[in-house]
């Protein structure tokens, strides 16, 4: 039964791994692609050829006369795709094959090559007749392209906006950390009345939701920032709400893994003369700072992709606007280009992949010492 378990186990964590990254990687190959593949196949096709139709007007031009006939020639444009098939009605528009003739109302008759160019004769002046379309369908290799996030990051306001999201994420990362360390030691290891009731109250908010305390914070802000002279739509508000809302999280992961260590080691530390702030500096935090990594790291990806909270206590304005809210503007002007959209989203989670990474031993030992605990 041993050998059955374990493989139902590691079919079960495959099949999750699965599902987790076969939609980000969509959005990446997308994010490679151009809009006209785009919106003629999906993202699993990226490698193989696809098909498309297009419709091209033959220039005015009244033709140059050869043999009594006048003769138009030129070339659809592509870029070095296939011609399939073609056509001159929309409702069959891959009648001829390529090289075939067609015959036009009028005495005229058109014939399309397989590299695109195209011949169209006729007895009068085509200067005198409608524009001659030309229906075509033609196939294109695989084709990936990095002009998506070349357009994306060169937009207008990107850099500064990418500025704007590292001035917020910083220090509301920083912050919440170090209050939460200092909080959570004191509720670990220190004596005092009323502790059971603040354990009690940092777990009740825990289960508070952001939007329900949002609207009354934010009251309470801007009464209180008219009231001392300053501005309320600044970082200031933003970090110390980003603060609020992490804090809870962090003192209760925090006192659990400093309420593992050891208590002889705390106990010999006192007997040697050590006061509370040496023995958490020296002793407390350095074993417990795989877990305040943890919780940074955690933090600082959801502020990174935060939205609401920076609308709401920095504003739209294009000189505070945050890196999201920056990618939802581009997102408004381009709603139909499912690259572009792909590529944005892919640069606005770079940051947190990489600094994922790059923490990543850190991220797991903190982890594995809070699930222990």
């Amino acid at each position: 039964m041993k050998p059955l378990r374990r493989f139902a186990v590691h079919l079960s964590a495959l099949v999750f791994v699965v599902a987790w990254t076969l939609p980000s990687l969509g959005v990446l190959v997308t994010s490679l692609r151009d809009r006209d593949q785009v919106a003629v196949s999906g993202w699993w096709t990226a490698l193989s050829s696809s098909s498309r139709m297009q419709v091209y007007r033959v220039p005015e031009d009244k033709g140059e006369p050869v043999d009594g006939r006048y003769i138009v020639t030129g070339s659809l444009p592509g870029n070095g795709e296939v011609l399939i098939a073609w056509g001159v009605s929309s409702l069959q528009p891959t009648y001829f094959a390529a090289g075939e003739t067609a015959n036009l109302t009028g005495g005229g008759t058109l014939r399309v090559e397989a590299d695109g160019s195209f011949f169209l004769s006729g007895t009068e002046s085509f200067a005198r007749t409608h524009r001659q379309r030309i229906f075509y369908s033609v196939t294109a290799g695989p084709r990936l392209t990095m002009e998506n996030y070349a357009n994306v990051l060169f937009a207008a306001g990107v850099g500064r906006s990418f500025l704007n999201s590292a001035i917020v994420a910083v220090p509301a990362t920083v912050i919440p950390a170090l209050i939460a360390a200092f909080a959570a030691y004191a509720l670990a290891w220190m004596r005092f009345p009323g502790r059971w009731l603040l354990r009690l109250i940092v777990v009740g908010l825990l289960v508070v939701p952001l939007q329900m305390s949002l609207i009354p914070l934010l009251a309470f802000y801007n009464s209180a920032g008219h009231a001392m002279g300053f501005d309320p739509k600044s970082y200031i508000g933003v970090w110390a709400a980003h603060t609020g809302f992490g804090m809870p999280l962090a003192i209760h992961l925090l006192q659990n893994r400093m309420a593992g260590v050891p208590r002889e080691i705390v106990e010999s530390a006192r007997m040697d003369g050590a006061g509370d702030f040496h023995i958490f500096t020296r002793i407390v935090l350095p074993l417990t700072f795989p877990a305040l990594v943890s919780f940074g790291i955690f933090q600082f990806m959801w502020v990174w992709n935060d939205l609401l909270v920076a609308l709401v206590f920095l504003g739209p304005q294009d000189d505070t606007l945050v890196l999201t809210g920056r990618l939802i503007n581009l997102m408004g002007t381009n709603g139909g280009d499912w690259a572009m959209l792909s590529a944005s989203a892919c640069v606005a989670s770079a940051v947190p992949i990489l600094v994922f990474l790059a923490l990543q031993k850190r991220v797991e030992s903190g982890l594995l010492g809070i699930a222990l605990k």
